[in-house]
């Protein structure tokens, strides 16, 4: 397993200064806790000494494998002559973004209101009662060709507040108001439900952005972004046979095939990067995040199931193979991320982006010299520079390295195919195949001795659902029991230090703790937000339908009443994010847009009819209804800014199937008709097992289950829909025709 290093600007490594971030438990905060800024973690003691010492709040909001927020701390936070200046005129504030997503989304929602942009660091000044007054994102330590520089930008702001103080205050007070009238506009319960209007518009907004020659969507720089994969097999699902359904699943199978021929994949040791800076998907930025693994294990996962192509399945499996082995905790939680920095080798003192994963044409010629099979004057080395692109001088052009640091440098790209190199060498497919893998694990082993990049391993609960969710799924896809046996023992490690069984209430985070190698908490944990939840729920409704274990069901059946207590808008409908207990956040917003991660309310709509179907309670569907509902002019206008939603609509559209299997599922009969179901795509089923106890929790809850037995002593498939179900049936091939209509 990898071990996370230091921080990228090695403050954390020691120093003549230590500041309160030091008992912290975030790794973000920790690297900063040598800077000889007077850093305060987000909370009273800081919001006081503002409203005592009557000074500004300098709020600097991150995370761990952010490449700028290292390149901001190395250039002013680290500097004692920027420090002192912060600490003279500010009370200076850090917070982990990922810990307290909360606080970021209201101070980024008003640099986006009044920059148009956003992005990390992101750096914003308040007053004491919390209100914004200026901000940004990066700032460089000194002025340059016209643009301030941070030194700078401080001394203004703090003369402003000295000399107009009562102004800056009053403009923040009218910014936090704007911002909560933004906030309540985003959604209207007096809308009405979309219907397959939405569902072709937003297919249409994303033909109109499609790129044909490398696929993805939009021009560089391209995100994986897994809501629209879903949505695109969802759309082909329903509307098999149309041209329609097959101009979805051709633009979702080729973006898939592109990003794992490219750069963004980590051909060596698995797993996809962040995203691609380039058309191509050539150059990525090269932070490795754990949601974008859970989403994309599913992708792959679905992509296998439509197609039966096994490149799709490889890809799913090294996801989950790299998630296994370096972003994993023994007790059975997941991290948070690897960075995308590193140092070259233990002799330097500098990282630099990519150093960890690229390669120079020299050092792979010197460890792949075994001969290729026919020839004298082929190498390993020959064939594999062939298949992935590797040059002498390097194969990132200067546009895409404007730092310098992949000079001479290759970052692995598959332009053509195991076919193409092949026929160029003269081989068998197998044969390529062969010498590929071994290159690849001779280049792994070689990598593995050089300085890893530095991990995040807090534990985040809303990402630990995706990661349930991406092993349960290909646990039920692949037929794999080490997946399902992973997913299970990160569900247990969530119930065990994540959630309060006292109170029913979800924690956001736990971390590991490296000297004592332990999980660890807090001195005030965070609570959970809503997509916490809304994540774990999807991922306990996955791994239900991967292992028949019905406690799952009624875990997400509990957490969702916990949800819809703390988050629900009764008047406004829809989700809020944030609980409303905590006076520091100042304004309760709602998620209207599917991103990297998908909204909470989007995921929400899902659980909803999921959670329905497993209980007859028309009262979540009809919450689920709400929900889109709330959302319908957005979705009406602008459907791509939330496709996961639209996913939910049409789920909602073709009415669950309740695929129901009487029979014990660890008998060889249940089993096969388990495989049938999996072996398909069928993204509107509810699969529940119907195993003969009685008085177990399904049982009370599916009156209908009682009644369907298994007929002839073998087991039974029964497909429900609208309170009406099939004649029974025994076999593969019957069920099979029953779930393709």
């Amino acid at each position: 397993m990898a071990t996370g290093g230091a921080s990228s600007s090695g403050s954390r490594k020691g120093g003549k200064h230590k500041n309160r971030l030091a008992e912290e438990k975030s790794p973000y905060l920790l690297q900063h806790c040598h800077n000889p800024v007077d850093w305060y973690p987000w909370g009273e003691d800081a919001f006081k000494k503002a409203k005592k010492e009557n000074k500004p709040i300098f709020l600097s909001v991150g995370y761990s494998t952010c490449h700028w927020c290292h390149v901001m701390e190395r250039e002013s936070f680290e500097s004692e002559e920027v420090g002192k200046i912060m600490n003279e005129h500010f009370v200076n504030v850090k917070v982990d973004r990922e810990e307290r997503p909360d606080v970021d989304k209201v101070y980024m929602s008003f640099i986006q209101a009044t920059s148009g942009g956003g992005g990390w660091p992101m750096s914003v000044w308040l007053t004491p009662d919390l209100k914004p007054i200026a901000g940004g994102t990066y700032f460089p330590p000194k002025d340059h060709m016209g643009r301030p520089g941070f030194s700078t930008i401080l001394t203004r702001i703090s003369e402003q507040w000295k000399g107009n103080k009562d102004k800056l205050i009053q403009q923040g007070n009218m910014v936090i108001d704007a911002l909560k009238e933004l906030s309540v506009s985003a959604v209207d319960s007096s809308a009405t439900l979309p219907g397959q209007e939405c569902v072709k518009k937003c297919l249409d907004q994303l033909d109109n952005s499609y790129d044909e020659e490398f696929g993805g969507f939009g021009h560089a720089p391209k995100f994986p972004q897994p809501v629209n994969f879903n949505f695109l097999f969802r759309v082909w699902s329903s509307m098999k046979g149309s041209p329609e359904a097959q101009r979805a699943l051709d633009m979702a199978v080729e973006t898939l095939k592109f990003m794992a021929k490219g750069g963004m994949y980590d051909h060596i040791g698995q797993g996809f990067h962040r995203y691609s800076t380039d058309r191509t998907w050539h150059v990525p930025h090269f932070e490795k995040m754990l949601y974008d693994q859970g989403q994309l294990a599913i992708a792959y996962c679905d992509a296998y199931q439509i197609t039966k192509d096994p490149f799709f399945a490889d890809i799913a499996r090294d996801i989950l193979l790299y998630v296994s082995r370096d972003l994993s905790d023994r007790q059975g939680g997941f991290y948070s991320a690897e960075d995308a920095d590193s140092l070259p080798n233990p002799g330097h003192k500098t990282k630099k982006e990519g150093a960890f994963c690229v390669w120079e044409a020299d050092e792979v010629r010197n460890l792949l010299g075994e001969k290729l099979p026919h020839y004298d004057d082929m190498t390993f080395a020959d064939l594999f520079a062939k298949h992935y692109n590797i040059n002498r001088s390097g194969n990132v052009a200067f546009d895409q390295d404007p730092h310098g640091e992949l000079a001479g440098k290759n970052v692995l790209i598959v332009r053509g195919s195991v076919e193409n190199t092949a026929k160029a060498f003269g081989l068998e497919v197998a044969q390529v195949e062969e010498v590929l893998g071994k290159c690849r694990d001779i280049l792994f082993k070689v990598r593995r001795k050089r300085p890893p990049p530095h991990r995040d391993d807090k534990m985040i609960t809303a990402w630990n659902g995706l990661m349930i969710s991406g092993f349960s799924r290909a646990a039920q896809v692949l037929g794999d029991a080490q997946y399902l046996d992973r997913a299970v023992k990160a569900a247990k490690f969530v119930r065990k230090k994540m959630y309060d069984d006292s109170t029913g209430k979800l924690l956001r985070s736990c971390y590991h703790d490296p000297e004592m190698d332990r999980v660890t908490q807090i001195a005030n944990p965070i609570d959970g937000f809503a997509d916490d939840y809304a994540f774990l729920i999807r991922g306990l409704l996955d791994l239900y339908e991967a292992s028949y274990n019905e406690e799952w069901v009624e875990w997400a059946a509990q957490l969702q009443r916990k949800q819809d207590e703390l988050f629900w808008d009764s008047e406004g409908l829809a989700y809020f994010t944030v609980s409303g207990d905590d006076p520091s956040v100042l304004i309760r917003m709602k998620e209207d847009q599917d991103g990297a991660e998908p909204s909470a309310n989007s995921v929400s709509a899902g659980n909803l009819l999921r959670l329905a179907s497993f209980h007859d309670d028309e009262s979540w569907r009809n919450k689920s209804v709400q929900l889109m509902t709330a959302f319908g002019a957005r979705l009406a206008a602008i459907p791509l800014a939330l496709p996961e939603m639209v996913s939910a609509l049409i789920f909602h559209q073709q009415t669950p199937k309740q695929v129901i299997i009487a029979g014990n599922p660890r008998d060889r009969d249940t089993k096969a008709l388990l495989q049938c179901v999996h072996s398909s795509f069928n993204p509107n089923k509810i699969l529940i097992i119907a195993d003969g106890k009685e008085h177990g929790y399904l049982y009370e809850k599916l009156k209908v289950l009682s009644t369907l037995q298994k007929v002839d002593g073998k087991a039974t498939a029964y497909v429900c829909e609208n309170y009406a179900c099939s004649l029974p049936v025994n076999t593969m091939l019957e069920l099979d025709e029953l779930l393709s209509k």
